[in-house]
């Protein structure tokens, strides 16, 4: 049998390399630029490699009853490895995703193939211009896992973006965005401050280190207009290979501070990681 080699193509938006894991049989590594970008295992997709698609996994797990099917929007694609993992542990999801870069859904749908009947609809536009046309009230989950390179653009930060997000959203529907900062922290509390403008409801998952500012690392944000099971996701994150902590209500207000939401003509990208923070060998 032939061993699987790596695949290296020019993308829209850099050069893509998929890589085999040589300690799992159908596992991939998708990276773009040398960055790492997403894990996807073909024989087991509901097996999450890193540790901030771990923490997105432990949220949807506690959105709603296990097992429920759910209407999701995913802004970002990369390899997919979320939307496999919805049709694994949620059968009969319906699953969009929005992914700028056309070339790499090509490499990546050729190459890491979906599962027939896996109701997952795939989209090359912009995040931001699709999620403006999309109808109100259509989706229970929004997951915002968009990068350009290694940093969010700013036109997914604003106030704007935040109410097309809380419109496209069903009443009880939730919004997780995978961000990344290091301290002080003024990209996150801006977007946390954003969110608030929007939703009634925050929750931000990260690990301790990056909290106490230690180190440049991601941090889940959830956000909704109902409560949260924040004590059944601290449970998880807790006793993930990877702890993580949940901060929520006063002690996630005081953390945000004097932030105040960011205006479309006032947005940044999120702040370019230090040297090495996501590269691979």
């Amino acid at each position: 049998m032939n061993e699987p080699i790596p695949v290296t193509r020019p993308v829209d938006q850099g050069v893509a390399k998929l890589m085999p894991d040589i300690d799992r049989k159908r596992a991939w590594l998708l990276t773009v630029d040398g960055a790492p970008q997403s894990y996807v295992d073909l024989d087991e997709p509901a097996y999450l490699e890193f540790e901030y698609a771990r923490r997105l996994g432990h949220v949807l797990d506690t959105v709603a009853e296990a097992g429920r099917p759910l209407d999701v929007l995913h802004l970002g694609g990369g390899a997919l490895t979320l939307p496999r993992y919805l049709a694994a542990t949620r059968p009969g999801s319906r699953q969009d995703v929005v992914e700028a870069d056309r070339a790499l859904l090509e490499l990546v749908v050729e190459h890491l193939p979906l599962p027939d009947g896996a109701g997952i609809d795939l989209h090359a536009a912009d995040a931001r211009a699709w999620l403006e046309t999309a109808p109100a009230d259509s989706a229970d989950v929004l997951v915002a896992d968009v990068f350009g390179g290694s940093r969010v653009p700013a036109h997914l930060t604003s106030l704007a973006y935040a109410r097309e997000a809380g419109r496209v959203l069903r009443p009880d529907g939730v919004y997780l965005a995978n961000l990344a900062d290091a301290a002080p922290f003024a990209f996150l509390r801006s977007q946390l401050a954003t969110l608030a403008a929007v939703f009634e409801e925050l929750v931000l998952v990260a690990e301790p280190g990056v909290l106490r500012g230690r180190r440049f690392g991601n941090a889940v944000l959830v956000a909704a207009h109902r409560p949260l099971d924040t004590a059944a996701l601290a449970r998880r994150t807790a006793a993930d290979a990877f702890p993580a902590r949940v901060e929520h209500g006063p002690a996630l207000r005081d953390f945000i501070g004097g932030a105040a939401p960011v205006q479309d003509e006032d947005a940044v990208p999120s702040p370019e990681p230090p040297d090495g923070a996501f590269s691979i060998g």
